[in-house]
């Protein structure tokens, strides 16, 4: 008998499957609390529920619970890397970063991504299905109990794309957010996105107090489509306006992440273009200095480059920062993890002189 995915309900949900079972109401929120709160990687573990009731759970369903299969430490800044095992065998990364306003954690929506981003280990080889909401709370949860911290902030910007998965995202979001579980406020939760306008727009209408960063990469629609196949479906133009709309309906700042690639959008030009489109929307501009990529051929901005950049913006009147290089000398580029470990032995010594299991 195929058992059923409880992580991934609601409480409400697993109020209503709880029901269906004869189970007493208040179970529900019991099961809850031990599933996101405490988060319980085992029936036998829920102490206060009755015996038999562990039981039945045990024989109809299931608790999803990541494997750490690998573990790297970066010896620069303490950010740790983490590949997680699922239960049908396939593998996904996401990071612990410690920061001064405290530990926030970058997770996968997707095992692989589609998106097909130039300068991207994450998608090198496609995507190979989305993750389930217990899937996405796990990454979580499981780095929480190894790191022994607290996770204060989540940042879904690992691999995939989130708003190809979006009914499971906003599930995610949910059940994090929910005071008898994790309790981590919505505003902080930041959700990544290449572009994809009318998901966009849905959840602006949905009204979700989350950040919302959106991978812009370029000024123009033409530089855009040589970083970026996703933006032969949706123009610069289309994702500003989805943008505007998402502010005017929830009041939340947008962030613009923008990976300066030497040669191609670093440009003093680039950096004017971008401001006139900005110009006048309360927004914020993320400047990524590009994770070398062994299997890409675009190289990182000089440092100078870089700067320039930043204080061209600055001076049109544009928020902007730089972002910080974290976990470098441990494959710290999105998806590197993950093909390293899939390729096998000896595809990325570094890799594998750097792990800590």
């Amino acid at each position: 008998m195929e058992k059923t995915d409880i992580s991934s309900m609601t409480r409400q949900e697993l109020a209503e499957y709880l029901a269906a079972s004869g189970e007493k109401k208040f179970r529900a929120a019991q099961l809850f609390s031990w599933i996101h709160g405490k988060q319980a990687t085992a029936f036998d573990q829920m102490s206060n529920l009755p015996k038999d009731f562990r039981k039945r759970l045990a024989q109809t369903a299931e608790l999803t619970v990541p494997e750490a299969v690998r573990v790297q430490v970066s010896k620069i800044d303490g950010t740790s890397k983490y590949l997680f095992r699922l239960a049908d065998g396939n593998v996904i990364e996401s990071v612990l970063m410690h920061y001064h306003h405290g530990n926030s954690v970058c997770i996968s929506s997707q095992v692989g991504c589609a998106m097909g981003c130039r300068f991207c280990a994450s998608t090198i080889g496609g995507c190979v299905r989305s993750l389930t909401a217990a899937e996405m709370c796990g990454q979580v949860y499981r780095i929480a109990q190894l790191s022994g911290s607290r996770v204060d902030s989540v940042v879904v910007m690992g691999s995939g794309e989130p708003f190809e998965n979006f009914e499971n995202f906003c599930r995610f979001v949910e059940i994090l957010n929910d005071p008898e579980g994790y309790n981590l406020s919505r505003r902080s939760i930041t959700v990544s996105t290449c572009g994809i306008v009318p998901r966009i727009r849905e959840l602006a209408d949905r009204g979700t107090q989350v950040t919302l960063a959106v991978s812009l990469h370029a000024p123009n629609d033409e530089i855009r489509r040589k970083l970026m196949p996703v933006a032969r479906r949706y123009s610069v133009d289309e994702i500003l306006d989805a943008c505007r709309y998402f502010f005017e309906k929830t009041g939340r700042r947008v962030s613009f992440e923008y990976s300066l690639a030497a040669g191609i959008n670093d440009t003093p030009a680039c950096a004017d273009e971008l401001a006139e489109r900005l110009k006048g929307f309360p927004c914020h501009v993320n400047l990524i200095p590009v994770n070398p990529v062994r299997e890409r051929t675009i190289r990182q901005s000089a440092a100078s480059d870089i700067q320039a950049f930043k204080r061209r913006l600055e001076k049109h009147g544009v928020n902007v920062t730089i972002r910080r290089e974290m976990g470098r000398d441990i494959d710290g580029a999105c998806g590197q993890l993950r093909k390293s470990y899939l390729d096998g032995p000896g595809s990325s010594e570094e890799s594998n002189k750097q792990a800590e299991e």
